[in-house]
C-alpha cells in the first residue's frame, strides 16, 4: 500500500507515484507481469536474486495498491496467478520512457568514464 499519507494537502503527484513502485523489485515485477499472468514460482525463477519472502511482500503491497490482481484456483495443489490490473498496466506503460531515459543515462555515464 502507499507509503505516503494521501490525506495531506501538499501531496506531490510524483511522490504518490513513486511510493507505489518504491524498492528494488517492484519495477521489475511490473515489467515481468506486463507480458501476462505469472505464478509466483515463475516470477521467483525469472527475477534473479529475489527471495520468496520479499517476492510475497512486494506482490501483496502491489495488490493493496491496486497494481496487481491475485487469482487463486481451488485445485490441489493450490494455484495462484498474478496479473496486472488496468491501473498496473497504465503505470507499467508510463515507466517505459523512464526506462529509456535510464538506459540513455547509463550510456552517457559510460562515455564520460571512457573520455576520462
Amino acid at each position: 500500500m502507499a507509503r505516503i499519507s494521501l490525506d495531506e494537502d501538499s501531496v506531490c503527484g510524483v511522490a504518490a507515484a513513486i511510493s507505489v513502485v518504491d524498492g528494488k523489485w517492484k519495477p521489475t515485477l511490473l515489467w515481468m507481469l506486463e507480458s501476462g499472468p505469472h505464478r509466483p514460482g515463475e516470477l521467483r525463477r525469472k527475477v534473479t536474486g529475489i527471495s520468496e519472502k520479499v517476492l510475497t511482500q512486494a506482490l501483496r503491497e502491489m495488490e493493496a495498491d491496486g497494481l496487481v490482481h491475485r487469482e487463486t484456483h481451488e485445485v490441489v495443489p493450490p494455484k495462484t496467478v498474478y496479473s496486472l490490473t488496468e491501473n498496473g498496466l497504465a503505470l507499467s506503460l508510463l515507466l517505459a520512457p523512464l526506462s529509456d531515459w535510464g538506459h540513455d543515462h547509463l550510456d552517457r555515464l559510460a562515455e564520460l568514464r571512457a573520455a576520462s
